[in-house]
């Protein structure tokens, strides 16, 4: 992912949660989470189980998210200051100035008596007049921030349930509209041995009709989709229950493997006896020469090696489900002339 990515995922994940943008650049964005974001992101469980318990309005931190940290830092790399001016030392005993601050120099001031925090009106007088650091964090692939954020939204969006909306909005129809309900489950496909080919196919079935369509995912990002069923609209029964329909699907990605060219795993399995034969060879010259007490260690070498080569070499096929979802599209439309 470039950064033009990153910060579409980013701000799209922001927006999805309802987070408040305080700041925006093209460099930065300065956002105050909302309670469900600060839940995922911030890991304060504590905090959320006493606000949880006691029924206080939450208090949700404020972050900073860096989409390019270079720049960042040329932004605010600090300029050259200028002399401070010299002042006269005091007179032992002699209090300060009228004109100076009582709070000024090395004494921290006193806090505010109007505290109205979460702390300050359960546990009693808590300072709030200092002034805190936001947290920043380098958005950038591979980042502890950014993985997290990936995994809430792998974690979240494992499964979803959405309906077309009609289509041009603000159309009226004298018709209800009718729904087709269809299941789609997007599988990563994995050709491994000591290369590694992935593929993802995006598989679904009309739990109606039965019928069974590839490429799924690329006619749905042509849809507007919602979390509500639109007004005047109904559902038509399904007909095919959700195991049936996954395994019919899980039939069609087989079938579609198995008539692969798998010419790359012919030749994975001569890499794979040439390694083993290699070991093997290597490993029984040191059996040879070695004394008793150094077979043991020497076979057990040998074992841990030929499991490395196993894993390394031997080809397989591995079928993983990224994520899948019930989808309502529209089945037909009436509009009103």
């Amino acid at each position: 992912m470039n950064k033009r990515n990153i910060h579409s995922f980013v701000m799209r994940f922001l927006e999805a949660y309802e987070c408040t943008i305080l700041e925006k650049t093209p460099t930065f964005v300065t956002v105050k989470l909302s309670p469900e974001a600060d839940k995922e992101l911030t890991g304060r469980p504590y905090y959320w189980s006493f606000v949880e318990r006691t029924g206080a309005p939450a208090e949700t931190m404020t972050y900073k998210f860096v989409f390019d940290p270079q720049q960042m830092k040329a932004e605010t790399k600090p300029k050259a200051a200028a002399p401070a001016a010299v002042k006269s030392p005091s007179a032992p005993g002699t209090l300060p100035e009228q004109g100076q601050a009582a709070g000024a120099g090395p004494f921290p001031q006193p806090p505010e008596a109007g505290s109205d925090s979460i702390l300050g009106r359960y546990f009693g007088f808590v300072p709030t007049n200092l002034n805190t650091r936001v947290p920043q964090d380098d958005m950038t692939f591979g980042s502890r921030r950014l993985d997290q954020i990936f995994n809430v939204v792998r974690e979240k969006g494992r499964f979803v349930h959405l309906f077309e909306e009609p289509f041009p909005m603000g159309a009226t129809y004298h018709a209800s509209l009718i729904y087709d309900t269809w299941f789609c489950v997007n599988y990563k496909v994995e050709l491994a041995c000591d290369r590694k080919r992935s593929e993802i196919h995006s598989l679904a079935i009309g739990l109606n009709s039965g019928e069974i369509r590839e490429h799924f995912h690329k006619n749905l990002l042509t849809k507007s989709l919602s979390p509500k069923l639109p007004a005047n609209s109904h559902l038509l029964p399904d007909k095919i229950s959700l195991p049936k329909a996954l395994n019919a699907l899980e039939m069609t990605l087989e079938r579609k493997i198995s008539a692969y060219d798998h010419a790359w795993a012919d030749e994975a399995n001569e890499q794979h006896r040439s390694e083993i034969d290699r070991v093997e060879a290597y490993y029984n010259g040191l059996l040879l020469g070695a004394e008793p007490d150094q077979r043991a260690d020497i076979e057990i070498q040998c074992r841990n090696r030929l499991q490395e080569i196993d894993w390394q070499h031997k080809p397989r096929i591995v079928v993983s489900v990224i994520n899948c979802g019930l989808f309502h599209l529209n089945a037909a439309r009436v509009p009103r002339n």
